[in-house]
């Protein structure tokens, strides 16, 4: 096999359900002005992190990066599970977000992408070595981009890769190297006039189709947003504790991943067995001690204790059951944060407005 025959056999050894390779060489024009147009107009909201490297999010063939780096080799793995395996999932993980209904990804991912890199690396020789860096949510590019680019997938209405024939619900990584290898061909957006991702967002948040602001993403705020859910938002967050999969749910493209019961799936994306013995009253609970044990291993720590409590007592008040009352005035009461407190009071009075007994 040639180079890049093995790398992608091995890359299916590993369990990636599709590769694409782009050229690392050539500076990333459109897409990188319109990153920077977001960034400008301050749709990253609270994620300081995406305004700042800027030009390493350009290009990948510079000391950012990688140095004289010829290819990036773009990998998808799949991590939604058949609608039928998902609705035996407890209630609390159908409040979660596929990706994060299981164990942490991202040691398992890394893992992967640094043997291909090693791969990648054999394939030099002590007279031309080959350089490799594996990459994963931890350097500043913009790997939708780069997939797109790579022809791993399209880029989605929703602003989300989709892969032919295994849809949008995958995890990305990359290798960027030194070697040069034949790259593959964009494939075409395919989305036509279907705008089923745009028309389901709850709370609104594509102002335009391809363009998302996070703002208003109940994505970004139950997860990555540390202040107050807006007011006028909190409706519709609904019952996601963590993150929303709404604009995925929908998508034609997805259809077929969702219906093929017992697809080979890494186990690290089976449900965590947490979810059977957490409730959302145990969220807004949650202490320092009881959160440092609650948090290892998942996603979801990601919210942070705060956040979690925060996001718990609003889907309880959109919920509107009675018998959670006495935790949340209990959060109202005695919460160490200020913006559980409040939300806490917020679900009170939501709860005891259906019931026709006012609100504070």
């Amino acid at each position: 096999m040639n180079a890049k025959d093995q790398i992608v056999a091995e890359a299916r050894r590993l369990g990636f359900e599709a590769v694409g390779v782009a050229r690392a060489d050539l500076p990333l024009e459109a897409d990188f002005a319109r990153y920077e147009a977001f960034v400008d107009t301050g749709m990253h909201g609270g994620m300081s992190w995406l305004a700042s490297s800027r030009e390493a999010r350009r290009r990948l063939d510079s000391d950012h990066i990688l140095r004289g780096a010829k290819s990036v080799i773009c990998f998808a793995q799949r991590y939604g599970r058949s609608a039928e395996e998902e609705a035996a999932d407890p209630e609390l993980a159908r409040s979660i977000a596929r990706y994060a209904r299981g164990r942490d990804y991202h040691n398992g991912l890394r893992k992967k992408l640094r043997k291909i890199a090693r791969l990648v690396r054999t394939l030099g020789s002590g007279d031309a070595p080959i350089e490799a860096r594996p990459m994963c949510d931890d350097v500043p590019v913009l790997e939708r981009a780069w997939a797109a680019r790579s022809g791993l997938g399209f880029v989605g209405k929703n602003g989300l890769i989709i892969v032919p024939g295994v849809g949008s619900l995958v995890l990305l990584g990359e290798v960027v190297t030194t070697l040069e290898l034949e790259p593959d061909p964009p494939i075409p957006e395919r989305c036509g006039a279907c705008t089923r991702c745009l028309d389901v967002c709850p709370t609104n948040a594509f102002p335009l189709p391809f363009v998302l602001d996070p703002r208003r993403c109940v994505a970004y705020l139950t997860i990555e947003n540390r202040d107050e859910i807006p007011a006028e938002l909190r409706e519709g967050v609904g019952d996601r504790l963590f993150g929303c999969d709404d604009c995925q749910t929908v998508c034609p493209f997805n259809a077929r991943s969702r219906n093929v019961p017992g697809a080979a799936i890494d186990p690290r994306f089976d449900v965590d067995p947490r979810w059977a013995v957490t409730s959302l009253r145990d969220l807004v609970a949650l202490d320092d001690a009881s959160y440092a044990a609650f948090r290892e291993g998942t996603p979801v720590a990601r919210a942070t204790r705060i956040g979690l409590a925060r996001n718990a007592a609003v889907v309880l008040g959109n919920r509107g059951d009675d018998g959670d009352l006495e935790v949340l005035e209990s959060a109202r009461v005695r919460h160490d944060a200020a913006i559980v407190r409040e939300a806490a009071a917020w679900a009170i009075g939501r709860i005891e407005a259906r019931r026709g007994g006012g609100g504070r």
